[in-house]
């Protein structure tokens, strides 16, 4: 019994890990790239819409399974700059 309760806690863990996702949104307005956990609205440019929130995602990449696989992607995008080292720490 003990070793079925095992499986199907194991099976839970690792269905769970398989469905992060990651993506890669930008604004080529600003040049800021950010690695985000869900699926972001993409607008088109302008990136303005008038409320005074001038980051609005004018590109996006992505779904990637892991964070690593989001990082590599955002470091080959020409209109991303390198990210921050302090920012990497977080």
């Amino acid at each position: 019994m003990k070793s079925l309760l095992l499986a199907g806690i194991m099976s839970v863990v690792f269905a769970t890990a398989s469905y992060a996702q990651y993506w890669v949104a930008g604004d080529r307005s600003t040049g800021k790239c950010d690695i985000v956990t869900s699926q972001p609205v993409t607008y088109g440019l302008p990136a303005y819409d008038g409320s005074g929130s001038e980051y609005k995602t004018s590109f996006t990449s992505g779904p990637y399974q892991s964070l690593d696989d989001a990082k590599l992607a955002r470091s080959t995008i020409n209109s991303c700059p390198p990210p921050d080292p302090a920012d990497e720490k977080k």
